[in-house]
């Protein structure tokens, strides 16, 4: 029996063009009539060929207010489309990491995950949709300017009248016409998959033999909540205590669900109070994570760096090897030293996952990362919170092997004691005046090399151009930087992560090979200061203090 299908008019809006991560704006500009439905069948529209007919769609999301209410609306516009099976997570919920896990497992042609990431949730925050293809990864650029371009132009969507809703809080198959629709349970593919790449025994043995070693998971009241339990807990035996803030929320309890060190500060105070040694947290969607101990803070520059340089230890990358590294062009260095020890490539990319995915498929990166607090593997096309998590422990458990008593802070010192350390922070300026940052960009393009003071000179200043190996593509305009004699790098971008106003982010870093155990703040104070001046941040955004110092 064929669906009853109509065509509903409607008018373009302005400003539909998705950013790195999808389309970000306040639920009242989604609430608006007719405005979700149009960006779902752009998406149908720019699908890549074969298109929507007799396609397969993954559905989820990170639990955020207005979710559920979208999840209906993909089904009635993707079956209008032709599309035959969706795969949803049970009562909406896949973290961004499952659902790329779920889209390569069962070969589907894409999925549509419903998140904003790390922003706030709630009727008065973020909402966001974001389109990912048959690989698992978040849809190029290609991709991306095809569905803007199907926002501007459209006139109708189509929408199929469905029998009643979709029940999601039921795992299993329900038939609406032609189409299927299966609910499946939130986590297990991917706990299954987490399984098979990480020596889980030895975790196991490492924690029953260690008993006095601390674990907290700080979920963010974000999807990750579900997926910490089963592999902390159930899989890995750590105590129910080991868990905080693991029960997803529509507003993920009226805090801002990202891990760092200012909005997990209930973690920091917690891991610094209770001697944890090591803590964790993710974000709203769970593709992001900060690693700690009560006496260490991992930047996530570091913390791919150290993964890369114990790759051996993990039973995945003994089975496949590791084919290359990479990391986002403000990322630090760190990584490119490892590269370089081990004789593997090392590719440096704009920000966005996204640019990661064609060197994956090409069989050429194997382990990469985002200083935003992003970290990554092959084994699907999106960073990974959890995957990183459990990657610290695996690492920790087999260290502790040959050194018992290992730690955090021991793993980072050796680790610096081979690689020197590539001190690095990141000043975050968010909800700026967008004109105003944007005259702080074009005046820093006009920026010369020269002396800068008794200490440092710059040697070269550039606007970050990125040409793709794999397919030549090339993208321009990702951040200025200014690298000065000494290799010390300042970064300006703004970011596309935001739902209004513009986010300028400085990414300052300094390579020393013989002082590894400063404070970072005081290591990178004088280029901190010359960042400022040269900016003139001031002038242009009348901000005199971040809004996060990473």
């Amino acid at each position: 029996m064929s669906l009853s299908v109509r065509s509903v008019p409607t008018s373009p809006f302005e400003g539909q063009k998705p950013g790195t991560s999808g389309l970000r704006k306040r639920v009242k500009v989604f609430k608006q009539e007719n405005y979700t439905e149009n960006f779902i069948q752009a998406i149908f529209t720019a699908m890549p060929a074969p298109g929507p007919q007799n396609a397969t769609m993954v559905v989820g999301g990170d639990g955020r207010y207005y979710m559920k209410d979208v999840v209906q609306k993909i089904v009635r516009i993707g079956a209008a489309n032709g599309i035959k099976r969706f795969i949803i997570g049970q009562d909406g919920i896949l973290s961004t990491p499952a659902a790329s896990a779920i889209i390569r497992k069962n070969n589907a042609d894409g999925g549509i995950i419903l998140t904003a990431s790390h922003n706030p949730g709630g009727p008065q925050n973020d909402f966001g949709i974001k389109y990912n293809t048959r690989n698992g990864g978040p849809a190029p650029e290609s991709v991306t300017d095809a569905i803007y371009e199907a926002t501007r132009t459209i006139s109708e969507y189509q929408e199929a009248e469905l029998d009643g809703q979709v029940d999601l809080g039921t795992v299993g198959v329900q038939q609406f016409g032609q189409v299927t629709v299966d609910i499946v349970d939130s986590a297990s593919d991917y706990v299954d998959l987490i399984k098979e790449i990480f020596d889980f025994e030895l975790i196991r043995k490492f924690r029953q033999e260690t008993p006095e070693f601390s674990l907290l998971f700080d979920a963010l009241n974000g999807v990750t909540g579900p997926y910490g339990r089963r592999i902390f807990v159930d899989e890995l035996g750590f105590p129910e205590s080991c868990l905080d803030q693991c029960t997803p929320l529509e507003d993920f309890g009226g805090g801002h669900p990202d891990p760092n060190l200012t909005y997990a500060d209930k973690l920091v105070e917690r891991v610094n109070r209770e001697k944890v040694m090591l803590g964790a947290a993710s974000d709203g969607d769970g593709d992001r994570n900060m690693v700690l101990s009560h006496d260490w803070f991992v930047t996530p520059s570091d913390s791919v760096a150290v993964i890369a340089h114990y790759a051996e230890c993990i039973p995945y990358f003994k089975r496949t090897g590791v084919h290359g590294l990479a990391r986002s062009m403000p990322t630090s260095c760190a990584i490119d030293r490892v590269a370089a020890a081990k004789g593997l490539e090392v590719f440096e990319v704009p920000t966005g996952w996204k640019f990661f995915g064609n060197l994956m498929d090409a069989g050429r990166l194997s382990i990469c990362g985002e200083e935003s607090f992003g970290t990554g593997s092959d084994h699907i096309r999106e960073k990974d919170g959890i995957w990183a998590i459990v990657a610290w422990l695996n690492i920790i458990a087999h260290v502790n092997q040959t050194k018992p008593g290992a730690t955090v802070r021991s793993i980072m010192l050796d680790f610096f004691a081979t690689y020197g350390r590539n001190y690095f922070t990141r000043y975050d300026y968010e909800e700026v005046d967008s004109a105003g940052a944007t005259q702080m960009m074009e005046h820093l393009r006009t920026l010369k090399p020269g002396v800068c003071n008794n200490e440092y000179t710059i040697v070269n200043i550039d606007d970050f151009e990125y040409t793709d190996p794999i397919d030549k593509s090339v993208t321009k305009n990702q951040g200025v930087r200014i690298v000065f004699e000494d290799t010390s790098r300042i970064i300006f971008r703004l970011s596309g992560t935001g739902s209004q106003g513009a986010t300028v982010r400085i990414y300052i870093e300094r390579y020393d090979d013989q002082s590894v155990d400063m404070d970072a703040q005081d290591a990178l104070k004088p280029l901190v200061d010359i960042a400022r001046k040269l900016s003139m941040l001031e002038k242009f955004t009348g901000r005199t203090e971040p809004t996060v110092i990473t």
